[in-house]
């Protein structure tokens, strides 16, 4: 077992405490554009600080997560996946894995598996942080996730496909999302267009 595998005297697997100082590099030198986020960035960096394993799914209940929106090169279309276990469209991304090796590898992952985009590109920079409870059984001991989240760029031709986590993926006009999770989606649509325009 190397060290990137092994325990460690916190029992948080070493992989998990690198991504955890890797989250809390990032949001440290993040400027947030508002007090909204500048609130939850905050909160995130305190549970990094009071949790080694804020990054691990078998953490708390409450751990980070990361997600990644993407748009069309005219930003006005955005392209969502139908999520299995939400049960409605968002956008892509989930857990933290042991392979990766910053938080902004994992959206990349994430984004790449959940669209079936195996070059899709996001920009390095942290375009918001979402924090949101999880009421739906299939979650199972997730009770909240806060999330760091990216953006990128695909042609608006470009080959996607539906993963098993999905019940679908198209696009959606941006300033017609639908009606479920526009609250969410749409100022993240609205970051990731202050952020790449």
């Amino acid at each position: 077992m190397t060290g990137h595998d092994a325990g460690t005297a916190t029992g948080v697997p070493a992989a998990y405490l690198a991504l955890r100082d890797d989250a809390v590099a990032a949001l440290e030198a993040w400027q947030a554009p508002d007090a909204g986020q500048e609130q939850w960035r905050r909160e995130f960096l305190e549970l990094c600080a009071a949790h080694p394993d804020a990054l691990w799914k078998q953490g708390p209940p409450q751990h980070l997560t990361t997600g990644a929106i993407v748009l069309n090169p005219s930003l006005d279309r955005v392209l969502l996946t139908h999520h299995r276990k939400a049960g409605m469209w968002l956008q892509f991304g989930g857990h933290f894995e042991p392979q990766d090796a910053s938080v902004h590898a994992a959206a990349t992952r994430e984004a790449r598996e959940e669209s079936g985009l195996p070059d899709l590109v996001l920009d390095p920079r942290i375009v918001e942080l979402h924090r949101h409870s999880l009421v739906a059984a299939a979650f199972g001991r997730c009770a909240e996730h806060l999330d760091i989240r990216y953006a990128g760029v695909v042609p608006d031709d470009a080959g996607y496909a539906v993963s098993e986590e999905s019940l679908d993926v198209r696009w959606w006009p941006a300033d017609e999302l639908p009606a479920e999770s526009a609250h969410e989606i749409g100022p993240m649509v609205q970051a990731a267009r202050r952020l790449l325009g």
